[in-house]
């Protein structure tokens, strides 16, 4: 059993497909029924006892600076390649902050902090069963529940991949070196980080998935999305 030591939050990148919303304002700053998307995030971690929180900035990344003030444990690194290269690069930059670590993306809402306890057995990430199409990641898993294979084209009959994953020291240990090995070594700059456990290295980890309701999780994409779950979470219906 391990425990989770602390929590990297992405956070850097130009959240485009909400524009012209993010013209001015980062997408995990964009407010929620009066509160911005990350710190829902953040408010989940510390339900659990998690302080020890690393934001990785970049698109308009001076605007974050008030959470370091606001909330202890919280720190800002900095992403200077963000308008170049893809999500590796965020957690190449925060790659000696893997431990016991989950990792999640900031411009999310979480209703159900339970999702973020900090006992967990295997690394892996965050997954609600569809039966129906979606064109979002599906894990396809053993009776264990761990990930035989992933559908990034989308699919149904899986698991739905959420952007929430635990990491063992142990992993998180190879998950540095490969790291190092794509982005410096390979020049690798436009592939998730995801894609180096998931599909690259595949062999070298035993992920798991760690079924959670499709509600205990919202991500917006749009802004039509953004004002119906607004008025939802006024009204009550949400979390």
């Amino acid at each position: 059993m391990a425990i989770i030591d602390n929590a990297i939050i992405m956070a850097a990148g130009l959240g485009t497909r909400m524009r012209p919303l993010t013209n001015s304002t980062p997408k995990p700053l964009v407010r929620v029924a009066g509160q911005p998307m990350i710190e829902s995030v953040i408010a989940a971690l510390h339900a659990n006892d998690i302080y020890d929180i690393s934001i990785v900035v970049g698109y308009l990344g001076s605007q974050f600076d008030y959470l370091a003030d606001k909330y202890d444990g919280v720190r800002l690194v900095n992403n200077p390649y963000y308008s170049k290269y893809n999500n590796i690069s965020s957690l190449y930059v925060a790659r000696h902050e893997l431990k016991n670590t989950v990792i999640l993306d900031g411009d999310q809402i979480i209703t159900n902090p339970q999702i973020l306890d900090r006992h967990f057995e295997h690394s892996g990430y965050a997954g609600a069963w569809v039966d129906t199409w979606t064109d979002e990641w599906i894990m396809h898993v053993d009776d264990e529940h761990v990930v035989k294979s992933c559908d990034r084209d989308g699919g149904k009959d899986g698991w739905r991949l959420y952007s929430l994953s635990k990491w063992t020291q142990a992993d998180s240990a190879k998950l540095c070196h490969y790291l190092v090995e794509e982005f410096e070594n390979k020049h690798h700059f436009d592939i998730y980080w995801d894609d180096i456990a998931m599909f690259d290295y595949s062999s070298q980890f035993k992920l798991t998935v760690q079924p959670i309701k499709n509600t205990d999780i919202i991500e917006i994409d749009s802004i039509k999305q953004l004002d119906l779950v607004s008025q939802k979470m006024k009204k009550g219906l949400l979390g």
